[in-house]
């Protein structure tokens, strides 16, 4: 793999612009939630700690070998004429090779950059599960709106069976069978009120605050008429490929510190020796003070060579781990910007066949008008109207939610 494969990212990209799930006007109340989701997330905090933790090692590493103190004194002394040490004492400092320490803290910055990419990882996965709850709980309440108005429309139409029933033009029967409908419709927006908790108390965990609190969706939504083109090369600054970036930077920048540490260690000290008054010592100066300099070299170095192949086989280990991770957001883009056309062929289909079950509809009104209703047909229509609704609401859905992911893959 070359070095050009893998160029320097600068930060500001890496920061999250939550603003990167922002569709139209629709999600203006959506950011607000994402950013206290990011604001109040433990999980987010976490990553902060660690990456912080991480930044710490920088100074950490800068820092020299401990300096060696060595006091010795003579405990017995012999039976001698010659002049004898009284006590000894030095001091001794190792020095790494040149740029070791350098070496040392470039490395430690590429593993803090790594974890930074992580923390960016975390807020954007954080924002889309914010984002699916978001139109989820859209749906559900949309769906609740459709009901309540055929419900309201069966109620008139059950009016029109109780009067056509006192004229002769009706029977109990299609009344009941009314009544009967808007049962079922009560029931499945019973449902919905339940879901609508369950998914509300979802998002408030996510935003780390009481399970309880009201989540208010911006309604209604439509589909626009175009969407921006989207290409594989976009998918080259998502964080999930540039953590790869990252982590190969920080395996070259372990073997230059692995070639530094494969350098000698120098030392500089000194060592005072205090000697007892000897006759034998005619000099005014009986002490010494003896300057001492070390070199420590790595003889048998059998291991940085390991070290240095164990990191080209890191390399290779991570350009194939992000070769995988690029396969996988290809088919992920691919799969949701397919979904995403599939949801808007289907809104517009739908929207042709509720245009014409209204004016099925307007006829049996007029029908009606005319002395003849066939309430069986009422609700055959009733039947097809919700449900071309209640799937124009799914269409809608999804064309967001696929929206979000797209957004999150490219963005």
């Amino acid at each position: 793999m070359r070095q050009s494969k893998y160029h320097i990212i600068p930060k500001a990209i890496l920061i999250l612009g939550s603003c990167f799930l922002s569709i139209s006007g629709y999600s203006q109340g959506l950011q607000t939630y994402i950013d206290e989701a990011i604001t109040n997330s433990p999980e987010i905090e976490k990553f902060d700690f660690q990456y912080k933790i991480v930044s710490e090692k920088v100074n950490e590493v800068n820092s020299l070998p401990n300096t060696e103190f060595n006091v010795g004194v003579m405990a017995i002394k012999p039976e001698m004429e010659m002049p004898m040490d009284r006590f000894k004492v030095s001091v001794m400092q190792m020095l790494p090779w040149f740029g070791t320490i350098s070496a040392r803290q470039d490395y430690a910055s590429s593993i803090a950059e790594a974890q930074y990419v992580e923390v960016t990882i975390a807020k954007r996965k954080l924002a889309l599960s914010v984002s699916q709850f978001y139109y989820l709980l859209y749906e559900i309440r949309s769906k609740q709106e459709v009901l309540d108005k055929n419900i309201a429309l069966l109620q008139t139409y059950e009016k029109l069976a109780l009067t056509s029933v006192e004229v002769g033009k009706a029977s109990a029967v299609d009344v009941l069978r009314l009544q009967i409908r808007q049962n079922e419709l009560q029931q499945e927006k019973d449902v919905l009120i339940q879901q609508n908790k369950g998914i509300q108390a979802a998002m408030n965990s996510l935003l780390n605050r009481d399970f309880d609190k009201i989540v208010t969706v911006v309604s209604p939504m439509e589909i626009p008429e175009d969407d921006n083109f989207y290409s594989y090369e976009t998918l080259s600054v998502n964080p999930e490929l540039l953590k790869y970036d990252k982590l190969y930077e920080s395996v070259e920048q372990s073997e230059l510190l692995n070639q530094k540490e494969n350098g000698p260690m120098i030392g500089f000290g000194v060592e005072y020796i205090n000697q007892e008054n000897s006759p034998m010592i005619t000099s005014s100066f009986k002490d010494m003070v003896m300057p001492m300099f070390s070199v420590s070299i790595p003889i048998f170095n059998k291991k940085y060579k390991s070290q240095s192949r164990q990191n080209e086989l890191r390399k290779q280990e991570i350009q194939s781990q992000k070769e995988e991770r690029l396969n996988s957001l290809k088919a992920d883009l691919s799969k949701a910007i397919s979904q995403r056309n599939q949801s808007r062929i289907k809104f517009n289909t739908l929207g042709k066949n509720l245009k014409q079950a209204e004016d099925a509809e307007e006829i049996l009104i007029k029908n009606y008008e005319t002395g003849t209703i066939d309430f069986n047909d009422v609700l055959d229509i009733q039947e097809l109207q919700l449900k071309f609704q209640m799937s124009q609401i799914e269409s809608i859905k999804l064309y967001y939610e696929q929206s979000s992911i797209i957004n999150y893959l490219i963005d």
